[in-house]
């Protein structure tokens, strides 16, 4: 589903005296089943550029067109449902959010709220388990005599029961370990692969976004500074750096060697498999 943003702007709180803009001139096209993330420092606009995705904010100026739903300033919308069913966020502590008193019946809410049958949520349910690789013989369980992670992944498996076709990630590894973020990070990737989704991450991680994304935007005082590559926006690390944001480790790593031997390579490598192979092929006097 594409997403298209047309020089929308948004403010806090407008014709008060607490008036705060917070969005300004985006211009941003998100391609159907892409994988996008939104980078930027705290306060840069990523979060509200997120509430905008279905609905929850609306712009006070321009435009957001979501599949064939065009959301405009100034005009009322009817129905925001089906906005709301196709474009599914999942939330920083997504498992602070859950309060049935069974796995099953939180994993169904959603469906059910849309208007699912009871019989079909329950199915459902059942099928978002296995997609978040939890075991049915949790389903009768409370959620909150699970652990931590498996928490998460139920109030993950209840946005993936409602099937959307945008999946929206607000920092969804706060919290974690390097380990258990890896763990969660591959798991949404693989659900974009299979289900061929449209996926907005919003991160502080660099590694994430270098590692997973097709495109990068980077935001910085409310609109857009950036759009590109991983290698063409972690290229430009002294716009970065404007930005208030850092490089990916393995590419500090890559400067640091290039400085140590006094040469610089082509290309940047945003994994460790690049980044040892640049070296070996370095080592055996290949170009690079």
């Amino acid at each position: 589903m594409d997403i298209t943003f047309q020089e929308l702007e948004h403010r806090y709180q407008a014709r008060t005296p607490f008036e705060r803009l917070a969005l300004h001139d985006i211009n941003l096209e998100i391609k159907d089943r892409s994988f996008v993330s939104i980078i930027g420092h705290t306060g840069s606009g990523k979060s509200t550029i997120l509430q905008h995705l279905n609905g929850l904010l609306k712009p006070t100026k321009g435009s957001l067109t979501v599949g064939d739903r065009k959301i405009q300033a100034g005009k009322k919308i009817k129905d925001l449902k089906p906005v709301r069913r196709a474009v599914a966020i999942v939330f920083q502590f997504p498992e602070h959010q859950l309060f049935e008193e069974t796995v099953e019946k939180d994993i169904m809410f959603g469906p059910m709220n849309f208007g699912v049958p009871e019989e079909e949520a329950r199915e459902k349910a059942r099928n978002a388990l296995k997609l978040v690789g939890l075991p049915e013989n949790v389903l009768q369980k409370s959620p909150f005599d699970l652990s931590g992670g498996q928490m998460r992944r139920v109030a993950i498996a209840g946005v993936l029961a409602i099937e959307p076709e945008v999946l929206v990630l607000d920092e969804p590894t706060a919290g974690l370990d390097p380990s258990g973020r890896k763990e969660i990070m591959d798991l949404f990737y693989s659900l974009h692969k299979s289900r061929s989704l449209t996926t907005v991450l919003v991160t502080h991680s660099m590694e994430d976004a270098a590692r997973y994304s097709d495109e990068i935007v980077v935001m910085h005082k409310g609109t857009v500074q950036m759009k590109g590559t991983p290698e063409e926006i972690f290229s430009q690390s002294e716009v970065l750096v404007t930005a208030g944001l850092d490089l990916p480790e393995t590419v500090k790593l890559q400067k640091t060697i290039e400085q140590k031997l006094g040469k610089e390579w082509k290309g940047i490598s945003l994994s460790i498999d690049d980044l040892v192979s640049m070296v070996v092929r370095g080592i055996k006097g290949d170009s690079i």
